[in-house]
């Protein structure tokens, strides 16, 4: 079976694989990886940039908002009496939100707390992995110059037996999606 494709003209091609490579069949999302490695502030090399940085202890449970918005800019032409002309506007990125259960370690607050106390340079790139079943690499979301702007913790009831969980919410300066 032959595929078909769709190509944008400036380099880019969608689709078009071969029937057994099984492109379109639909991944889990339950076995990912997250890792913070250091990053290079304003451009500038050097300083461990690269390097993983051993902030997390466990693994993460859920990660929401993996997502960028472009906002088109409309414009009326004159003469032009049915819709306006559509462009490209500025690309916006959501705040993402990593949780898990509580631990002994402190480390996610002690990067909050960090950059809280003015420790600009303390900005990590995030790397999130999709796995498969077999634990390979899928594909990945690569999160540029991270930083935390909410620590919560987990509710506490006397009552409850749920494990408690915590979440840090990053915003970031550019998101990149690979293969």
């Amino acid at each position: 079976m032959s595929g078909v494709g769709l190509s944008l003209g400036i380099g880019v091609r969608i689709g078009g694989g071969h029937a057994s490579e099984a492109v379109g069949t639909p991944l889990g999302v339950f076995n990912f990886h997250v890792a913070f490695r250091r990053d290079a502030v304003d451009g500038q090399a050097g300083g461990g940039a690269g390097e993983e940085a051993t902030l997390c202890q466990g693994a993460f449970s859920e990660v929401t908002g993996l997502e960028a918005t472009m906002e088109p800019r409309s414009i009326r032409e004159g003469g032009r009496n049915w819709g306006q002309l559509q462009r490209p506007g500025a690309v916006n990125f959501a705040t993402v939100v990593l949780k898990r259960g509580i631990t002994r370690s402190r480390d996610l607050w002690w990067w909050f707390q960090l950059v809280g106390q003015g420790g600009y340079a303390s900005r990590l790139r995030a790397e999130i992995e999709l796995r498969d079943s077999t634990g390979a690499r899928v594909m990945g979301w690569t999160l540029a110059r991270a930083m935390p702007v909410k620590f919560k913790a987990s509710d506490l009831n006397a009552r409850g037996a749920d494990v408690g969980i915590e979440e840090l919410h990053i915003v970031h300066e550019g998101l990149e999606h690979d293969a």
